[in-house]
């Protein structure tokens, strides 16, 4: 730095210095209303998260609600399929996978998923667009806040917030729906009949929605939401980010449709602030990427309109890369890109199998320990088991009980169980060997049970079978 740097900043340092007080009072966001190819993008995008997550209680398979978090019984019921907490190892490596997926998806293209699916956005854009049917533009929302109350005001403030209401209650009320029959909660709440913890968590993600989208939006994002902080980690100068291009756009200033800017020795930004304005996190992306970016586009699709009707090339504003930036080429395969990209396939490829290959039945053996063994009058040693049998399919099985292991061994008691779908059984019965048959103290022995309609329906668990020494 030179030293007439040094003097410059020393002379207007004084002047120029400010505090920033961190808690100070949030200053409200009036974002403006625009249309473009990006927007539409997060049309598609939030429409199918929206419909899915309203609709899916809603559905039925085999007679039972389509997806179901039944916490009292324990059983989770995902399209047909049936898990319970002994399946939590394949929740813990889905989540895995989700992770990497993000982290993947962020390494090639920033915050997309904050910008087009992340639920904050999709919902705080319902939200935005209920307060922008009911109180006006940005001009007219902003006019309305400063105007004194009226009865015009006291209606639009009411129909807004009403509206917001009405769709956080349909949010809280879904959510619980996953966890309690819908088709009963509706009618429970309606008739005030619901159960206590119905009503309290109906009542608390009600809130909850109506506060973060409604009330906090841009704060959820920029204080709460830790992607926000840790997305710089994962990015590299060939990722693709929101950005705008200050060798083309500088220096900016207003001048006519007609005009040649550069013969003026101005850039093509016209410095009309319409990117700032549309910004759901007030942020000015002129400034360089900025944590409280979330990708959205809506600065891309408000400069682009403004581009056209100046008769400029678009892309001042852009989803490009650093290198990109400086002159380069951006670099798509990448060792971190490619890296991502099969470690996801591997784990996507063994969630599958694993899936796939899930047999829906659990057996746990206990070998009675109050009497290692019993010796019967012909001579012969019993053992005495408890199995614990679960049918974790939706329908109706016979399973049949058979040992291995050690020949000669019997079971004395009942070998043929009906389980209803869901059933967990408890299944006590005795094994019989002679005692030569027997060549050391502890022997291994296997159970296996086996539905007799299907016999690709089974399942083993060993023990041990005890002599006298």
């Amino acid at each position: 730095m030179s030293d007439k740097h040094l003097i410059d900043v020393q002379e207007v340092a004084p002047a120029e210095v400010s505090e920033m007080d961190l808690y100070q009072r949030r200053e409200k966001i009036y974002t403006r209303k625009i249309e473009g190819f990006f927007q539409r993008i997060r049309l598609y995008t939030g429409w199918p998260l929206l419909i899915g997550y309203f609709l899916l209680p809603w559905l039925s398979w085999d007679g039972r609600q389509a997806v179901w978090f039944d916490l009292p019984e324990r059983k989770f019921h995902i399209l047909g399929l049936v898990f319970w907490p002994q399946d939590f190892p394949l929740l813990a490596f889905l989540l895995i996978i989700a992770a990497f997926g993000l982290f993947a998806v962020t390494v090639f293209a920033g915050r997309v998923w904050c910008g087009y699916t992340c639920p904050q956005t999709v919902w705080t854009s319902i939200f935005m667009w209920i307060e922008q049917r009911f109180e006006g533009s940005r001009n007219q929302r902003m006019r309305l806040d400063k105007a004194p109350w009226s009865m015009e005001k006291l209606g639009r403030k009411v129909l807004k917030h009403g509206g917001w209401l009405f769709v956080a209650f349909l949010t809280g009320m879904t959510f619980v729906g996953y966890f309690y029959p819908i088709r009963e909660l509706l009618p429970d709440l309606l008739t005030l009949s619901a159960g206590q913890w119905g009503v309290l968590w109906t009542i608390f993600f009600t809130c909850a929605t109506y506060i973060n989208a409604g009330w906090m939006r841009e704060q959820v994002c920029k204080y709460m939401c830790p992607y926000a902080r840790f997305q710089s980690v994962m990015f590299d100068q060939d990722t693709l980010i929101v950005s705008y291009d200050p060798v083309r756009g500088e220096p900016r200033g207003s001048r006519k449709r007609d005009a040649d800017h550069r013969a003026q020795g101005l850039g093509d930004c016209i410095d009309c602030n319409l990117c700032v304005q549309v910004c759901p996190t007030g942020i000015d992306i002129r400034d360089g990427l900025q944590y409280e970016c979330i990708g959205c586009a809506l600065c891309i699709d408000a400069c682009n309109s403004v581009m056209d009707k100046m008769s400029y090339p678009r892309g001042l504003i852009s989803y490009t890369s650093e290198h990109q930036l400086q002159g380069g080429k951006t670099h798509w395969l990448r060792p971190r890109m490619i890296g991502y990209v099969l470690v996801l396939s591997v784990m996507v490829g063994l969630f599958s199998y694993r899936v796939i290959s899930r047999v829906p039945l659990e057996m746990t053996v206990i070998r009675d320990r109050n009497e290692l063994y019993v010796t019967t009058m012909d001579g012969d040693i019993e053992n005495i088991y408890t199995l614990s049998l679960v049918n974790m399919e939706q329908s109706m099985h016979e399973f049949e009980i058979a040992i291995s292991g050690i020949d000669g061994a019997e079971i004395i008691g009942d070998t043929l169980h009906t389980l209803d779908g869901g059933e967990v059984r408890s299944i006590s019965l005795r094994v019989r060997i002679a005692p030569e048959l027997l060549q050391r103290p502890s022997t291994e022995i296997e159970f296996t049970a086996r539905a007799t309609d299907r016999e690709s329906l089974q399942i083993s668990s060993e023990s041990r079978f005890m002599r006298p020494l």
